[in-house]
């Protein structure tokens, strides 16, 4: 899934709710089984960790400025590139640490989500929210960069800034690959720019997971204590699967649905997005200038009737680059995953109207981490996105022509961009297999209670899917009554960070049917 932090206060309704029963606080839940790594991956565990300033490890120079901060400081740790020959080529996840302010209780590893997004861009991003909170005063808040993203290795490498520019890299929600010789070009641009097969087939989840628990054991904790967002759902249960005797706690915030196949979480999020768009359109024809007009539910064949010019001619913006069809779909769908975006947007739709794409183009641009140099950072790396996404979600002919057919039939407001002639997945040519378990989570876990938090009208990964994972986990589930893609510790929601920090200090799970409102 798609995730962007755009750290945007909003307005946020707050509901306290009382706290549940807690286990003893600073102690795991249980002992942690005192199995070691095996004798091929003991170097690897065992290895010395050592901090230094974070400015090196900026990839690009928005992360350069962000990175220039004492507060915290920067390491690598080295992993197998293949997790069955660890004897053989090695590749680094670099991480970024806030160091915990007061009596620590050991390290919280946070993803925010993608795959592809930057943990420690975000680490780095919320060190104000770390400085003000419990878990700050608690935690070493470490923030890392998955195989492929930022200042990791392998880096994956498919576009170049210029060709992202021209919306050449697949966008996933418009399904643009529409033959085997495209997706044959996409595969090969990624093993050229990567390196090779070996390491472009390496960024698959199930070696990221084996790397957070090299991770854990290098940071020196006995056991995990993770916080990850949307796709981070993904690595949380899988590493609850894989290691169970070291969990300690497991906040998951927007989970990717444990019961469904990728195609199906495609299917469901593309009636997310028109259920989202119905939103921000009903808000917006309160206005009596709504650009999308004052009926809510004519404002999709508005939506296309006002974007649909920029097909033959994109529209002017005063830095100079011209608005494209496509970067106003990115700029609409990505935009919806936030109910503190959608003014913004309706004052982009609006310029669109009077001919001036300035105000897409810019909310297009903050979104996927574009610098006015031209240059993508690491808050979000498609290529990555992309890479990641091939080694772990199969898909077949007959699944792809499902989900056109489907974003045809529920989404009308993006129906204009879909291929009218059939589509391939943009993965069909891709040089392995996918490297996890499907599905990837069986849901035969024992570990210690786990927190899910899932907001009711969440576009990215819609409600259902935390109702699911927090069963499949054995685990609470904190209901957030709201229109946005993830809130914990950033979203502004007092009660949401209340629930959250009891649980991650003192595990202490919020009682059955907990609930917030943004």
């Amino acid at each position: 899934m798609l995730r962007r932090q755009t750290l945007i206060a909003s307005g946020l309704t707050v509901v306290l709710l009382a706290a549940g029963c807690a286990a003893t606080p600073d102690e795991p839940a249980r002992a942690p089984d005192e199995s070691a790594p095996s004798a091929g991956l003991a170097a690897f565990h065992e290895q010395e960790i050592e901090f230094e300033p974070c400015a090196s490890y900026a990839t690009s120079p928005a992360d350069e400025e962000l990175f220039d901060d004492e507060r915290f400081d920067c390491s690598r740790v080295e992993v197998p590139l293949d997790y069955a020959e660890p004897d053989g080529a090695r590749g680094e996840v670099a991480l970024l640490r806030v160091p915990a302010r007061g009596d620590k209780i050991g390290s919280l590893l946070v993803n925010p989500g993608g795959p592809g997004a930057s943990g420690m861009v975000f680490a780095a991003a919320l060190v104000d929210a770390w400085a003000a909170s419990e878990v700050g005063e608690r935690f070493d808040v470490v923030g890392f960069d998955t195989r492929g993203v930022g200042a990791s290795t392998p880096a994956v490498d498919c576009y170049s800034d210029e060709e992202t520019d021209r919306n050449e890299p697949p966008w996933p929600y418009l399904l643009s690959v529409t033959s085997q010789e495209e997706a044959e070009d996409v595969a090969g641009r990624c093993v050229e720019g990567t390196g090779g097969v070996a390491e472009l087939t390496s960024v698959g989840s199930a070696n990221v997971v084996q790397d957070m628990d090299v991770l854990r054991a290098v940071l020196g904790d006995d056991q995990l204590s993770y916080l990850g967002y949307s796709y981070g759902s993904e690595l949380a249960a899988m590493y609850a699967e894989a290691y169970p005797q070291n969990v300690r706690a497991i906040v998951i915030d927007g989970a990717v649905d444990p019961e469904l196949s990728e195609p199906a979480l495609r299917q469901s999020q593309f009636t997310a997005f028109q259920k989202a768009f119905d939103g921000m359109a009903a808000l917006c024809a309160e206005q009596d200038d709504c650009p999308l007009g004052t009926d809510p539910g004519g404002a999709s064949a508005e939506f296309r009737e006002l974007v649909a010019p920029l097909r033959d001619e994109p529209a002017p913006t005063s830095g100079g680059r011209a608005l494209t069809y496509e970067d106003a779909l990115q700029a609409m769908t990505l935009s919806l995953l936030s109910s503190g975006q959608w003014p913004a947007l309706v004052e982009g739709l609006a310029g669109l109207a009077d001919g001036d794409g300035t105000g897409l183009l810019t909310l297009h641009d903050l979104l996927l981490g574009r610098g006015a140099d031209g240059r993508y950072g690491s808050t979000l790396d498609m290529d990555a996105n992309l890479a990641t996404r091939c080694m772990d979600n199969p898909r077949t002919p007959a699944e792809q022509d499902d989900l056109l057919r489907h974003a045809r039939d529920v989404a009308p407001f993006m129906a204009l961009g879909l291929p009218e002639d059939g589509s391939v997945y943009e993965c069909a040519a891709w040089p392995e297999p996918v490297s996890r378990d499907i599905p990837w989570t069986t849901g035969d876990v024992d570990v210690p209670p786990t927190l899910t938090v899932s907001v009711t009208g969440d576009p990215g990964t819609p409600h259902q899917g935390g109702i699911n994972m927090a069963s499949r986990l054995g685990g609470s589930l904190l209901t957030v009554e709201g229109a946005q893609h993830g809130v914990a510790l950033y979203g502004g929601s007092a009660c949401v960070d209340d629930v959250v920090t009891d649980y991650l200090v003192d595990l202490r799970t919020p009682p059955e049917d907990a609930r917030c409102t943004l």
